[in-house]
């Protein structure tokens, strides 16, 4: 299962989440250019239980190193695909929970998550000398803030079956829970090299630290960032369920679009689930559309039993 992006948007654009996504890529590129001094860096700026534990160890760091791993180990990456897992997670769950608690408080809480999962594996594991690196900690942080912010919301989740994208809306409760669950057991079984207590440490400070969070005072950053960074453009890819009669061949169901692009026109891949007569169709808006326009779809209603088909009408609805 490969989650494509959950289907509650964020009303404004995630400034941070996606400034810290971009910092990840650039750290990474800068330890790919260390050559054979990679691993001296990931010793120094990872998180290494046993230079807090073994003064021997924790000699040979300045101060400033010792404060600056807690932070700095969560900006490392092991690999191209570890660093991809971790940046897609935080692109699909982040921008929601920045829209909830705004910059400001996201970077504040982004950053704690991650310290706080850090401090967790070291209690596990107090005298490790492996590294640990990884923002995943701090992801999943936000995936227990959106745990409890969204927990009706979907995950588009995509079932690769042959050659066939087979689109699945999975409920946040359940995916983030299985996750949770299964990063207990890793965690209960050993858990090999992966920091699994930091993944549960930082899900459980994201749940109970969302609402001190919330409690935290404004800014006044905060407004003035949201008005430059309203979201313009609804997600292209949407998930329609039409309904009709029974006895209609004709199916009903609706599109969501901003201001913007019903001034100026769009394109949206539409999926319709299984048991229609296609599952994915590129939807042409027209620019000047208004809401409650509908857009009829010819041949992508019910099949009826003397073969003929019925269409898809959606109506526009325009969200401000």
């Amino acid at each position: 299962m490969i989650p494509i992006r959950d289907t509650t948007p964020s009303k404004n654009y995630p400034v941070v989440n996606t400034a810290i996504i971009g910092l990840n890529v650039l750290v990474y590129l800068f330890q790919l250019s260390r050559g054979s001094g990679l691993d001296r860096f990931i010793y120094t700026y990872g998180l290494v239980p046993a230079r807090y534990t073994v003064p021997e160890i924790g000699a040979y760091f300045t101060t400033g190193q010792q404060a600056l791993a807690l932070i700095s180990f969560m900006f490392l990456h092991g690999g191209f695909f570890h660093l991809l897992g971790n940046m897609w997670s935080l692109y699909i769950f982040g921008d929601n929970v920045e829209d909830r608690l705004g910059p400001v408080r996201y970077l504040i809480f982004y950053l704690l998550a991650g310290i706080f999962s850090g401090l967790v594996h070291m209690l596990s594991d107090t005298h490790s000398m492996v590294p640990t690196i990884g923002a995943s900690g701090a992801i999943a942080g936000v995936m227990g803030a959106y745990f409890i912010m969204h927990p009706n919301s979907k995950i588009l989740t995509l079932i690769p079956i042959i050659f066939i994208p087979w689109f699945v809306e999975i409920p946040a409760f359940i995916f983030i829970g299985f996750w949770f669950v299964l990063q207990i057991l890793n965690a209960a079984g050993g858990g090999g090299q992966i920091a699994w207590w930091a993944h549960i440490g930082g899900f459980i400070f994201g749940i109970l630290f969302l609402k001190l969070a919330l409690r935290m005072p404004a800014t006044g950053i905060s407004a003035p960032i949201k008005r430059v960074t309203t979201k313009k453009k609804s997600h292209r890819l949407q998930v329609i369920h039409p309904a009709g009669p029974a006895d209609d061949a004709d199916l009903y169901g609706s599109l969501n679009i901003t201001p913007t692009e019903a001034f100026q026109g769009s394109y949206k891949l539409v999926n319709i689930p299984w048991g229609f007569h296609k599952r994915m169709v590129r939807v042409t808006v027209p620019a000047g559309v208004t809401a409650g326009k509908t857009l009829k779809l010819k041949g992508l209603g019910k099949q009826m039993p003397d073969g003929s088909k019925g269409d898809l009408y959606l109506k526009i609805r325009i969200a401000q």
